[in-house]
C-alpha cells in the first residue's frame, strides 16, 4: 500500500475533494509506475485519477457509521 495515502474516512470531518484527488493521484502513480506520465500517456493517467477519485467519493458517501448507544 502507498504509505503516503492517508485514511480519508472520518466521522467528524469529511474528506475534502482535494484530499480525495491527492489520494487518487498517489494510487495511480503507484499502480502505473509514473510520477508524471509522458504526453502519450497523460490523458489515460488523468482519466484514471478522475475515475479513482470518483469511486473513492462514492465509497466514502456509502459507508455507514454505526452508532453505539
Amino acid at each position: 500500500m502507498c504509505r503516503s495515502i492517508k485514511t480519508l474516512r472520518n466521522t467528524e470531518v469529511p474528506a475534502t475533494e482535494e484530499e480525495i484527488r491527492a489520494a487518487a493521484l498517489q494510487f495511480v502513480r503507484k499502480v502505473s509506475g509514473y510520477r508524471k506520465p509522458s504526453r502519450v500517456n497523460e490523458e489515460a493517467f488523468e482519466r484514471a485519477v478522475d475515475e479513482v477519485a470518483h469511486s473513492t467519493l462514492h465509497l466514502l458517501q456509502s459507508l455507514s457509521v454505526k452508532v453505539v448507544s
